[in-house]
């Protein structure tokens, strides 16, 4: 999926803000998708969570990573086994702390965004580790 830039507003500098601006733009693209009931930026003592959602009977813990230009590797390559472990024990703690252990299955999602030449490209992978 593609989406133009124009007409947006101030692109955002800091890493922060662009951090907060992609993952915003994340949110949308999957609640187009159909995914509901998002948070953003669960904080565990293991890490970060960008968002966690419902897709149907799954809670979708998701990833985002943004690159401005794939000549040096796809967004979702990123994520390496150390940055899914992190995810996994933050995940582990959410569940804990909500009660929710074994009550539902659980997926972890990657969207990867970059700038393509006619704009934002998406890439959504479900079930992605």
């Amino acid at each position: 999926m593609k989406e133009t830039l124009s007409g947006l507003f101030r692109r955002p500098r800091g890493r922060r803000e662009k951090g907060a601006y992609f993952e915003t733009l994340a949110r949308d693209f999957l609640a187009a998708q159909g995914l509901t009931d998002f948070q953003s930026n669960y904080l565990g003592r293991c890490g970060e969570i960008d968002l966690i959602a419902r897709d149907g009977e799954y809670l979708v813990f998701v990833e985002v990573r943004y690159r401005q230009a794939s000549a040096h590797g796809s967004p979702v390559a990123t994520v390496t086994r150390h940055k899914q472990e992190k995810i996994r024990r933050t995940a582990l703690l959410f569940l804990q702390k909500h009660g929710l252990t074994n009550r539902m299955p659980c997926r972890f999602d990657v969207v990867g965004i970059n700038e393509g030449t006619g704009g934002l490209e998406f890439r959504w992978i479900k079930n992605a580790f």
